[in-house]
């Protein structure tokens, strides 16, 4: 792989996976996201990156699990889990008196032996009752590309 003075830019693509939002106790609140299925042929590499920001009251939290899923066709034919799952982790806590908590989950998977097609899944959930908010988003990041320089598009 060749890099030239410009950096990584030339060798990594970024694609759209989802948005939700939460409620806690109502909707959205501990309820699976479907990522959008991407095609990561000619990629090696894949990091899902989720950004978050909370309205959280005082040492109430918001957790994320996620996983990734590998299909050979973007209706879904022969999905399945694939590679190591982000267990259920605390990602935010409300500070004291509450307020706004904002950050990104990370996981990065070696997607060389993926089928085709791939999506993320994440389930927030947020401990308090009725009061705690919290929107997300979900983007794919991959790397490893074996044709460069990799050219924008839409997915």
């Amino acid at each position: 792989m060749h890099m030239n003075a410009q950096g990584i830019a030339e060798t990594l693509a970024a694609r759209f996976a989802a948005i939700s939002a939460a409620t806690a106790g109502g909707t959205g609140d501990a309820t699976e996201v479907d990522g959008a299925y991407i095609d990561r042929q000619g990629f090696s590499s894949l990091k899902v990156i989720i950004a978050y920001t909370a309205t959280l009251a005082a040492t109430k939290t918001l957790t994320v699990a996620a996983n990734l899923q590998d299909a050979t066709s973007t209706a879904g034919a022969g999905v399945a889990d694939f590679g190591a799952a982000l267990a259920t982790a605390v990602v935010a806590t409300g500070p004291t008196g509450g307020g706004t908590v904002t950050g990104v989950v990370e996981l990065d998977f070696d997607v060389s032996g993926a089928d085709r097609y791939v999506r993320v899944q994440y389930t927030p959930d947020l401990t308090a009752t009725g009061t705690d908010t919290a929107t997300l988003s979900a983007v794919y990041v991959l790397g490893g590309a074996q044709v460069q320089p990799v050219t924008a598009k839409a997915n």
